[in-house]
C-alpha cells in the first residue's frame, strides 16, 4: 500500500486546527511538517492526534538540525516521524562547482548521522536549483545521491519538471535512494500565475500514470502531495487525492 500524505507548507496561509480537520474530512491520513510550522504549534503533536492524523515525515532546516540535532530527535519522536529530510538552501548558500557541492553533501552526511543514529531516515529534499548541468551531465543531486547510500532523497517531481526533466526518468535515476516523492504538478505556461504556476494534481502537465509506476517499481511507498501556492486549500487537497487515489 503506498501512504499518501499532505505538506502542510500548502497551507500555511490558514489556521492550523481549520486545516488539520479540513484534511481528516477529505480522507487523508497523513501529513508532513515544515519547519516554521513546528515553531508556530507548540502543541502540533495533541493537534494532529486530536484530528486523527500522523506526521511520518517532515522537513527541518539543515542549520537548526546541525545546531540542535537532539531537537530535531525529540520533534520527530513527539509526532510520531520515520523520515526528516533538510528541505532548502537559500540562493546565496548554494555551491557553484563540483568541489562546493561535494562539501555539501559531506556535510549532509555528518549533519544526518545523529538522527539516523536515532532510528530515523534523514535525507535531502530537491527544488531546482540542484538538478543543472555541472558539466559532463552530473547535477548537484547526482553528487549528494552518490555521496553514502544511507542518505536518502525524497524527490519531489514538481520541481524535477519546472526544471526541465522527465520525471520518470528522475526516478528511475535516484531509484535506489528515493524514500519518499513529493507529487506536485506544473500548470500550462500562463495559467495559475495567482498560484505561481503550480496546479493540483491531476490539473497541470505532468502525466501521472507513468511516473506512478516508475515510483511503485522503485519501491516508493509514500507519496506526498503538494502545491507552494493554492489559493483555495481545500479545493487543491480533496482533487490532489482524488488523483492520486486513482493511480
Amino acid at each position: 500500500m503506498t501512504a499518501i500524505s499532505y505538506q502542510l507548507y500548502g497551507s500555511r496561509n490558514w489556521p492550523l486546527a481549520d486545516t488539520l480537520s479540513m484534511l481528516a474530512e477529505a480522507g487523508y491520513k497523513h501529513v508532513e511538517g515544515y519547519g516554521a510550522l513546528f515553531a508556530q504549534a507548540p502543541s502540533l503533536a495533541e493537534d494532529l492526534r486530536a484530528a486523527g492524523l500522523s506526521m511520518p515525515t517532515l522537513h527541518y532546516g539543515l542549520d537548526d538540525l546541525e545546531r540542535d540535532p537532539q531537537a530535531a530527535v525529540d520533534l520527530g519522536r513527539a509526532v510520531g516521524a520515520e523520515a526528516i529530510f533538510a528541505p532548502m538552501l537559500q540562493a546565496p548558500d548554494r555551491p557553484v562547482d563540483p568541489v562546493g557541492w561535494q562539501a555539501f553533501a559531506a556535510r549532509l552526511v555528518a549533519a544526518g548521522r545523529p538522527l539516523q543514529e536515532a532510528g530515523f531516515v534523514f535525507g535531502w529534499h530537491n527544488h531546482d536549483f540542484e538538478l543543472i548541468d555541472l558539466g559532463d551531465g552530473v547535477m548537484p543531486l547526482d553528487i549528494i545521491a552518490g555521496a553514502a547510500p544511507e542518505l536518502k532523497l525524497e524527490l519531489d517531481l514538481g520541481w524535477t519538471a519546472r526544471a526541465g526533466h522527465d520525471p520518470v526518468a528522475m526516478v528511475e535515476r535516484f531509484a535506489g535512494q528515493i524514500h519518499a516523492a513529493h507529487i506536485k504538478d506544473v500548470a500550462p505556461a500562463g495559467a495559475c500565475t495567482d498560484e505561481d504556476g503550480w496546479a493540483d494534481v491531476g490539473h497541470g502537465m505532468v502525466t501521472w500514470v507513468p511516473v506512478h509506476a516508475a515510483l511503485q517499481k522503485a519501491g516508493v511507498r509514500r507519496y506526498v502531495i503538494e502545491h507552494d501556492n493554492p489559493s483555495d486549500h481545500r479545493r487543491c487537497a480533496r482533487r490532489s487525492l482524488a488523483t492520486v487515489q486513482a493511480f
